[in-house]
């Protein structure tokens, strides 16, 4: 079944990149992107986790023994059940890297604007539904954290940061991922907005700590599309945008490999997430924002059905 189109508006009155900039508020742009995606609907596309472990209580012939601790039996010699209570309230957390690769731009916006874009409309949907919902900055390091919380107030900062912030340094993409997976201390929902250019195997390690953590992870790799395609011709000096170097060369020499090992890691990404149950979303800066979100949580909702 073929998706649904774009919820709440005519084609003529969407969204598009060119408009993006005529919005100066952050919080203008997410909500008409939520409230065209809501039109219709009467669920979330995120919901909490059904249940967290709250008490031990003793062993009682027949209760069922896929709750039985059997670890307490070994080391104390004593017979529980644990028992656990229904969480309904989602817990979030929006990762959004800031490094230099992410100001690279061939249009009118780089990926990063594209990043802070996905992250204001998502935490602007998870806010209004009551979900905790905090924000991380980072390159290198984190650069800014603002916890889970739900009030309007702490909305406006998240989105304001978004704003505000600009691209840095350089990042070592998986250390900073595995630094946050021990930070965030309790289950959660982990979305990470990023073009993920780091070595895929520290990549898929700090994703497996997630994993481990019990968090539920999204990744939405944010590309620009010459990056892909790498449709240059002419002599080029390419630069890095996470250091000092530079090359100058002639693209048709080096497109086939590069293109081969940008497949190859993606290829690796893709197996990792699908292995570990992580959605991952690819998302191009010359297509709208709003759209592509919306393909997304539309099939969000259907898996929840």
């Amino acid at each position: 079944m073929p998706l649904p189109k774009y919820h709440g508006r005519a084609a003529s009155d969407r969204i598009d990149m060119r408009d993006i900039a005529m919005f100066r508020k952050m919080e203008l742009f997410a909500h008409k992107v939520v409230e065209g995606f809501i039109t219709g609907q009467h669920k979330s596309p995120f919901k909490g986790f059904a249940i967290e472990f709250a008490e031990h209580r003793a062993y009682v012939q027949g209760d069922d023994l896929k709750h039985f601790d059997w670890k307490m039996l070994a080391k104390a010699d004593r017979k529980y059940i644990k028992q656990y209570e229904e969480d309904t309230a989602l817990r979030a957390y929006l990762l959004v890297d800031a490094s230099g690769s992410m100001g690279y731009k061939s249009g009118a916006h780089s990926k990063y604007d594209y990043a802070r874009f996905i992250a204001g409309v998502l935490a602007y949907m998870l806010i209004g539904q009551q979900d905790s919902t905090g924000l991380i900055t980072f390159t290198s390091k984190v650069e800014k954290y603002l916890p889970a919380r739900t009030t309007t107030r702490h909305l406006k900062n998240m989105l304001d940061t978004l704003s505000e912030t600009e691209t840095g340094d350089d990042t070592q993409l998986a250390e900073v991922m595995h630094q946050l997976a021990n930070r965030i201390r309790r289950r959660a929902l982990v979305v990470i907005v990023s073009d993920f250019f780091d070595d895929p195997e520290n990549l898929i390690l700090a994703l497996n700590h997630f994993a481990h953590k019990k968090h539920e992870v999204v990744l939405f790799q944010v590309l620009d599309r010459k990056e892909e395609d790498f449709p240059f011709r002419e002599l080029l000096r390419f630069e890095d945008l996470e250091g000092q170097e530079h090359i100058l060369t002639e693209p048709l020499r080096v497109k086939r490999e590069y293109q081969r090992q940008f497949r190859e890691h993606e290829r690796r990404l893709q197996k990792a997430c699908h292995h570990q149950r992580i959605d991952f979303v690819k998302v191009y800066t010359d297509e709208p924002v709003e759209t592509q979100l919306a393909k997304y949580l539309t099939l969000r909702l259907r898996r929840s059905k």
